[in-house]
């Protein structure tokens, strides 16, 4: 398996947001699908850093947005059967963890992501309801140390 992850550009935005929707219509199956849309994207990743991981081939296998002020993983989604790989964790080793404090909500009702970030070392260390469900709001060992 070859996966290049690297930061964002212009030119990666129209997979990303075919990417960004896709995942999100088959992930949350309890939500209406056209509640979705391609142009989400670029409002929930506005003043974020994003990074791409690649395939062996140059397709999409992923991405993760993070807000860097609060080091706040926003989004971290991968495309299709490319779950299982390595690559949701490649990614946020590119953000810097497990040495630098990272955080995020997770739906509850996403079972499976919460399941990979708890298998990482992530704890939950909140809880609260947004418009999409019930969250918890998740940290990396380290951020529990400097939050805590």
């Amino acid at each position: 398996m070859t996966i290049t992850i690297r930061l964002a550009t212009d030119d990666d935005r129209p997979a990303l947001r075919e990417l960004f929707l896709q995942a999100r219509r088959a992930t949350f199956t309890w939500a209406a699908a056209d509640s979705f849309r391609l142009e989400d994207y670029d409002g929930q990743t506005r003043g974020e850093r994003v990074l791409v991981a690649l395939d062996g081939d140059g397709s999409l296998a992923g991405f993760v947005a993070l807000w860097e002020p609060d080091r706040f993983v926003h989004h971290l989604y991968l495309a299709a059967g490319q779950q299982r790989r390595g690559i949701g964790r490649a990614l946020l080793q590119a953000l810097g963890w497990p040495e630098q404090p990272l955080q995020m909500k997770c739906l509850r009702r996403n079972e499976a992501a919460l399941a990979f970030y708890e298998k990482l070392g992530f704890a939950g260390i909140g809880q609260g309801q947004g418009a999409d469900g019930e969250y918890v709001l998740l940290a990396s060992h380290r951020a529990r140390a400097v939050s805590g």
